[in-house]
């Protein structure tokens, strides 16, 4: 059985259409059902039925499936070990966190890493998603939930303190139980959020006017008049146009975690980098 073929299985199981396999692989579309059929031939078995929903596995799909995900947890795993054994710092590095702390956190100390060490390229993704470490979705990911996984070496980062903020000039006198103030607060996917919880609890009778899991977003709002906003105080403390409330209680802060596939642990420039990122905003 062919990796390649295996992998193409894999994209069109996870994705459920050729399309979207297409783009999680970067090939075509007619590539991705050319050499699905060919594959199919191969074992003499059809793996998937075609519904107008997408593609669905067969009971014969169903069955390759579990020696498909093994044979990929195997060529994942000899990739990392290969990767992890570099030592020169040059290369590609891929980073996630979340927008905020990306753009006000994050890239001052990759501009700083970049000037010491040209030949290594920094991707940042910014992205709410939890990304996969071991499918090297990204190899380093920054986020406010800890990590879990056996195979990800993690460690708490940072404590990020929250604040309220209204627009500057705003009239917010005694803002008591929220009566009247509008709010920008995060989305319904991320209303379990702290500070969402907060937000309903200090001022149970403001009104949500505007919702959006972007930060800056948020901000941007905030300045503009929409409302109060929760916000990371890196982020908020350095917005032009708001100013921080204080209501006599703050919005609970959050921890940020950071964590690597252990396979990754003697690459020298992922080190480099977490060493910077460390002595930069925890030191």
């Amino acid at each position: 059985m062919n990796w390649s073929d295996v992998e193409i299985f894999l994209a069109i199981v996870r994705e459920g259409t050729l399309g979207g396999a297409a783009r999680r692989l970067g090939l075509t579309q007619p590539t991705m059902g050319r050499r699905l059929k060919a594959f199919e031939a191969t074992l003499g078995q059809m793996l998937f039925q075609r519904t107008p929903d997408g593609f669905v596995l067969t009971d014969e799909g169903t069955a390759i499936l579990v020696h498909a995900e093994r044979m990929e947890e195997e060529a994942l795993a000899l990739r990392r070990a290969l990767v992890g054994q570099e030592r020169q710092l040059e290369g590609a590095l891929r980073l996630s966190s979340s927008d905020w702390f990306g753009a006000h956190m994050l890239s001052p100390v990759l501009a700083e890493f970049s000037l010491q060490h040209p030949k290594v390229l920094v991707e940042l993704v910014t992205d709410s998603r939890l990304l996969n470490l071991s499918r090297r979705e990204a190899d380093l990911v920054f986020r406010i939930a800890p990590f879990t996984e056996p195979d990800v070496i993690s460690r708490k980062l940072i404590h990020i303190e929250y604040g309220l903020y209204a627009a500057d000039g705003s009239e917010h006198p005694n803002l008591g139980d929220g009566a009247g103030a509008r709010l920008v607060t995060m989305d319904e996917a991320f209303g379990g959020m702290p500070d969402v919880a907060w937000l309903k609890r200090a001022l149970p009778k403001a009104d949500v006017a505007m919702r959006s899991n972007n930060r800056e977003v948020q901000a941007t709002l905030c300045a503009r008049g929409a409302g109060l906003a929760v916000l990371p105080r890196p982020l908020g403390d350095t917005v032009a146009g708001i100013e921080r409330v204080d209501i006599g209680e703050a919005p609970p802060g959050r921890d940020t975690w950071v964590g690597y596939h252990r396979d990754l642990k003697r690459l020298a420039r992922l080190r480099a980098l977490l060493d910077l990122v460390i002595e930069r905003l925890v030191n």
